[in-house]
């Protein structure tokens, strides 16, 4: 189906001009973009494959499975690394983790809209309700995409608020980390991935590892001291 690549598409490109306009001119932060971008897909490859990619092994849909397989938090995890070391391979010290928090949201929201008319990453199995949606097989089902999309549409609003009256900057993208890493971490439950670990899924894994690197990154910076804030001009 097209829809899912083009609004995977559409997330890329409305994320990279909302970063033009949020960066400004520093030549260096369009390469930062791009190193997100590259290690935010090797990421969500990489997660995938360990999370559930290599329960297809042997199958005749192991191919495409593993060609079209990826996960929002590997590209989290990919994409946080790529920054990272692009940062320090271009000299680049400023934070730049408040524009991601703006980005991350609005190229995923995107994204589960492919998702969404795609029919993938769906719920698991529930009772009939108002929320149930439709799954692939037509039974009724946990609304995962929709919730994803909710929770993400509240982030986005949650970081606008706080950039606009300049609370905790430099934090904003850890904290969206956080956030994301405790969501999915819970939401899984409700998910239908595979199960390697009794209940639990190889996303939750990754989900933790999420929240671990928010929680770690937000405590460093609180330790060190915002180097903005220090010298009383706004973190971007």
């Amino acid at each position: 189906m097209i829809a899912y690549p083009l609004f995977l598409l559409a997330g890329i490109v409305v994320s990279f001009f909302t970063w033009r306009r949020l960066a400004r001119n520093d030549p260096r932060l369009p390469v930062i973009y791009a190193a997100a971008l590259v290690c935010a897909f090797a990421g969500a490859k990489v997660v995938y494959l360990a999370a559930e990619g290599w329960l297809w092994w042997g199958r005749p849909e192991c191919l495409m499975a593993w060609l079209s397989g990826k996960s929002i938090l590997g590209a989290l995890l990919g994409g946080y690394a790529g920054v990272e070391a692009s940062k320090k391979l271009t000299g680049y010290s400023k934070p730049t983790g408040d524009l991601f928090a703006v980005i991350a949201p609005l190229g995923i929201l995107l994204g589960r809209m492919g998702c969404l008319m795609h029919g993938c990453c769906q719920g698991i199995v529930c009772e009939p309700a108002w929320f149930a949606t439709a799954g692939v097989d037509g039974r009724p089902r946990w609304p995962s995409v929709p919730a994803e999309m909710i929770f993400n549409a509240f982030a986005l609003i949650a970081v606008l608020i706080l950039r606009s009256r300049k609370l905790l900057p430099g934090q904003h993208f850890h904290l969206y980390l956080m956030a994301c890493g405790a969501f999915r971490f819970l939401h899984e439950f409700l998910r239908d991935t595979p199960r390697v670990l009794g209940c639990f899924s190889g996303y939750q894994i990754a989900a933790l590892a999420v929240f671990f690197l928010g929680l770690g990154g937000f405590l460093k910076r609180q330790a060190a001291g915002h180097p903005n804030r220090r010298n009383g001009k706004d973190a971007s």
